[in-house]
């Protein structure tokens, strides 16, 4: 296992006290592993460091302040290329049928889409491979971590820390295409409640049964760009502070 992938995830998880308790824990297993420069270890060691000694209940409502109430901070992967639309459901299945096909079983409750969950799910692969799948949504990881350095947030260091350890760099179109849809603001509860009134993901049989469901390079499609037309079946096919 990657360490530095399941930790990293970890750290972008609903804070609890297990999680604080094992604080030490996490920053001794990305030491040891050294996939991290020291600038980054630097960064993250910040995060940790709170997550040990900061009041539980204040990290979490930090966190659902950033990733569940900000929709342009969202960690659903999707959301930022299918939003709520339909063609996300597709996308969803594509990657739980991956998931599966290397023996990472997820509940009817996990969105596969959602961001810890790949981060533990690329835990579980070579690191070559790792890196390569980490390219895929690369751009939108770019966009979190410039919007969470915006608001001065200590979660940036995360996203900064997969960019490094991303094989690649992620595409300046597709980075200047995200950036230009408005950043949210939680406080502005008007704003919030028209932002989720969107069409509801559907997880239906039919075209989701498809045999290609899990072809990794449809997925990297889907994440690169939602508004391009969906190709053929056969082979690489295809906008969420403090």
């Amino acid at each position: 296992m990657i360490q530095t992938f399941k930790v990293l995830s970890l750290l972008l998880t609903y804070p609890t006290e297990d999680i604080k308790a094992g604080a030490r824990e996490l920053s001794a297993a990305i030491e040891k592993e050294d996939l991290l420069s020291k600038l980054h270890m630097a960064f993250l060691g910040k995060l940790i460091a709170e997550m040990e000694t900061r009041d539980l209940y204040d990290l979490q409502e930090r966190y659902v302040l950033l990733f569940d109430r900000t929709r342009s901070l969202s960690l659903h992967l999707f959301e930022h290329v299918h939003g709520e639309g339909s063609d996300r459901g597709q996308a969803m299945l594509d990657l739980k049928a991956l998931y599966e096909k290397h023996g990472l079983d997820i509940t009817a409750s996990e969105l596969p889409d959602f961001l810890p969950l790949f981060l533990e799910f690329l835990s579980t692969r070579s690191l070559d491979e790792a890196r390569e799948l980490l390219n895929q949504p690369l751009h939108i990881i770019a966009v979190l971590r410039k919007r969470l350095q915006k608001r001065g947030s200590i979660y940036a260091s995360v996203f900064r820390a997969l960019e490094s350890v991303a094989s690649g760099k992620p595409s300046v179109s597709l980075l200047k295409d995200l950036l230009r849809v408005a950043d949210d603001d939680p406080e502005d509860f008007e704003q919030l409640d028209k932002a989720w009134e969107d069409e509801a993901v559907t997880f239906g049989p039919g075209e989701a049964s498809r045999s290609d469901g899990c072809n990794p390079g449809r997925i990297a499609a889907r994440l690169r760009a939602a508004k391009r037309p969906a190709p053929g079946p056969n082979i690489s096919s295809g906008s969420g502070s403090n």
